[in-house]
């Protein structure tokens, strides 16, 4: 049976000979002993057509150069964890978890603050076997606490980092694991008792079915986000969950343009103008003036609304550099904007910064949208 090597690389767009440069590079760049160009294409080959398993060695490789996991790479599905062997495995396994919440939740959250900042200088793809070895050690953790005192931080920490690894996952083209990522962080936050993390976990997995090509389905779902115990939602939550609304409206045509800009104009009004950017409950949001200048830029844009172009060059003088891959999306929006006015030389230069961005985060979802626009040029 054919492994799932090759369904990552065409996803990740590349060839096989783009896929031994780059493990030649990754190599080198570590001083690791890998097989000759000649051997590593026909390594590839039998690995994609199942006449060779790849081994740990080459997975350890394969798996930053391509943000996949290794059911993603050989095609099967995660094995499932291992089960407490005996009374006493299982006692020591709940003692274990009962001491993580007080001692151990304050690092499970830096780790994920870590890989948060990483994650947006950086891109996703280089992350996937720390990503997946901070969300295995809370799942273990929180499988063996038993009261509610012990689960409730070490599921709120869970469903952050889960939130965050279904982004990266969406990010890197990896749709199945962004949305059983999100499956997970809704699971989690509802055993925190969290309507926050709760709702921002739905509001995100919109957009996996916005890109999946079901835009109404997923208007349904951040407005069902909104619905789901409002009064527990923070100001700024309220917003970011309204503009993620009036996005995914903009994404669905120009049938959904009132509701679009009703609202943006709620997001607008519900922003707290306390100037924070980060929500002191869910640090998972960033959102202050500046963001949602470039959120609503974004949006005119969609529309085709010539106002876009003031609001995403305002943003744009303003941008923090380190977001990159937020910065990616904001040439794309620029590149739309002209394109809409018929400024094909101004469309052509932002397009191929939103490109550069793009491929130094190894944004699979960028670069496509990045594709699309290339097509209208």
């Amino acid at each position: 049976m054919a492994t799932g090597l090759k369904e990552v690389r065409t996803t990740r767009g590349w060839s096989q000979d783009r896929l031994v440069h780059e493990m030649q590079r990754f190599a080198e760049q570590r001083l690791l002993d890998i097989a000759s160009p000649a051997s590593l294409k026909t390594y590839i080959s039998e690995w994609e057509n199942g006449r060779r398993t790849i081994t740990d060695r080459y997975a350890a490789i394969l798996r930053p150069l391509l943000g996949a996991t290794d059911a993603e790479l050989r095609g099967r599905t995660e094995a499932p964890e291992p089960q407490a062997d005996g009374y006493a495995d299982l006692l020591s396994r709940i003692d274990a978890a009962g001491s993580l919440s007080e001692s151990m939740v304050p690092s499970f959250l830096a780790q994920t603050e870590l890989l948060r900042t990483m994650d947006r200088q950086m891109g996703a793809t280089g992350l996937v076997d720390q990503m997946n070895g901070h969300l295995a050690a809370m799942e273990e953790a929180l499988t063996f606490a038993v009261l509610p005192g012990a689960r409730r931080p070490i599921a709120t920490a869970l469903a952050g980092a889960s939130t965050l690894a279904a982004w990266q996952a969406l990010d890197a083209g990896a749709v199945d694991r962004a949305w059983r990522r999100y499956e997970l962080a809704k699971k989690a936050a509802q055993d925190a008792e969290s309507p926050l993390y709760l709702a921002h976990a739905m509001g995100e997995q919109a957009y996996v079915l916005a890109d999946a090509g079901r835009p109404q389905l997923a208007i349904e779902l951040v407005r069902d986000a909104q619905r789901t115990h409002p009064e527990r939602h923070s100001p700024r939550l309220r917003a970011w969950l309204a503009a993620a609304e009036a996005e995914l409206c903009a994404a669905a045509g120009l049938e959904m343009e009132s509701a679009a800009r009703s609202a943006l104009e709620r997001a607008t009004a519900l922003l707290p103008d306390d100037g924070e950017v980060r929500d002191a409950d869910m640090l998972s949001i960033f959102l202050n003036t500046g963001h949602l200048a470039r959120w609503r830029g974004n949006v005119l844009a969609k529309l085709g609304d010539a106002s876009a172009m003031e609001e995403l060059y305002a943003s744009l003088d303003s941008a923090d550099e380190s977001f990159v891959r937020a910065n990616s999306g904001l040439h794309c929006d620029l590149t739309q904007a002209h394109l809409a006015r018929g400024e094909l030389e101004d469309a052509r230069s932002h397009l191929q910064k939103a490109r550069l961005l793009a491929n130094r985060t190894g944004s699979v979802r960028y670069r496509r949208r990045v594709e699309l626009l290339t097509g209208r040029l």
